[in-house]
């Protein structure tokens, strides 16, 4: 009978404690250049969103299908471009493609747009402002994985 008391001890005994991981450092912050880029595709994105939602309260019964399919495009994007922008902030090699990608369209968009010329200047110096932030040396250092240079070596 103690034999069973001893074992019923150990079956009620808390678990032990695990040992506490060591604090991983935290990376440096992302340099501005891509912090900037980051924001702005993650914008991009959400207005993409914004026009999928408009795009299907305004859906003309004729054309349902070209609109839910234009509808559904442009959140399908805009996800992907919130998905890049975060990916952006956080210093992943992917979310380098899409962000360039969908630049270089947005200079093209800006070009058709050219009658209108505050939107059209708008779009192409966000386009410019995001291709120069993510090709700019810290970043492309940063999306790498390398260390920043220290300026006093």
């Amino acid at each position: 009978m103690g034999h069973k008391a001893a074992r019923r001890r150990e079956a009620v005994r808390p678990p032990t404690r695990l040992r506490a991981v060591p604090d991983t450092p935290n990376p440096p912050p992302a340099p501005p250049p891509l912090t900037v880029a980051a924001s702005l595709v993650a914008v991009q994105g959400m207005v993409l969103l914004a026009l999928a939602v408009v795009e299907i309260a305004d859906v003309d019964p004729d054309r349902r299908a070209m609109g839910l399919s234009t509808a559904a495009f442009f959140a399908a994007y805009g996800a992907l471009l919130l998905v890049a922008g975060w990916g952006l902030w956080r210093r992943t090699t992917w979310s380098r493609g899409p962000a360039l990608i969908t630049q270089l369209i947005w200079l093209g968009l800006a070009w058709n747009i050219r009658e209108h010329a505050v939107a059209a200047v708008t779009v192409a110096v966000v386009a410019l402002v995001v291709l120069a932030g993510v090709v700019h040396p810290d970043s492309i250092r940063a999306l790498s994985g390398e260390e920043p240079e220290d300026p006093g070596e």
